[in-house]
């Protein structure tokens, strides 16, 4: 076992209180997926006992290894069928238009060029096709906005590059993406620094 399984483990057990809560918003989220599903940025696998049973197919792409050796452990115990591929999200090694639904949870924070990303999740989607977020956001508290920005690196640094100061709704709004349907909310039993929650629906437009 390396120091990412063990890393992967404890990021796992110190999120099971804060899935009990948050598990029922997935839930809600996940209920709209249809069809050919990919999810970037699947971590260790929070979604899987959330998805649809009647999908045509589930990919799940994660460039962490050792989350994804995780995120495996977690689909054979529950024997669903996935698909996990290793790419990041500015980079998506698949064709123009071949999903129906693309999920994003918790992952903009993260990935190196938000913007990038997007784009790359529009290319992938089907005209029909529909977008489903949940992210943690800047807060639009002044307060708390410059907390974010002041602890920004340290909090990176000790939560594996996650940036709490992100304006990723906004950066949503100026993708290629129509929001169609919006809620705000607060993380679950979450440090402050990324309480303040998106979760929504868009369209390819």
């Amino acid at each position: 076992m390396t120091w990412g399984d063990v890393k992967a483990w404890l990021f796992d057990k110190l999120a099971e209180s804060a899935e009990r809560e948050f598990g029922p918003r997935r839930r809600a989220l996940l209920e709209a997926a249809r069809g050919r599903v990919l999810e970037v940025g699947a971590g260790t696998g929070a979604n899987l006992a959330h998805y649809p049973v009647a999908l045509d197919e589930l990919v799940l792409v994660e460039p962490n290894d050792a989350y994804a050796r995780r995120l495996q452990k977690k689909l054979d115990q529950r024997a669903r069928q996935a698909t996990i591929v290793s790419a990041r999200a500015e980079s998506l090694p698949f064709d123009d238009a071949s999903f129906d639904t693309v999920v994003l949870t918790l992952v903009l924070c993260t990935v190196a060029d938000p913007g990038r990303s997007l784009a790359e999740v529009r290319r992938v989607l089907k005209p029909s096709g529909t977008l489903l977020f949940a992210e943690h956001v800047r807060s639009d508290e002044p307060r708390l906005a410059r907390w974010q920005d002041r602890l920004n690196r340290p909090w990176g640094f000790v939560a594996d590059g996650c940036n709490c100061n992100r304006a990723t709704l906004a950066t949503i709004h100026a993708s290629p993406f129509h929001v169609e349907e919006l809620e705000r909310g607060k993380l679950p039993k979450a440090p402050p620094l990324v309480r303040p929650l998106v979760v929504g629906r868009a369209s390819a437009g």
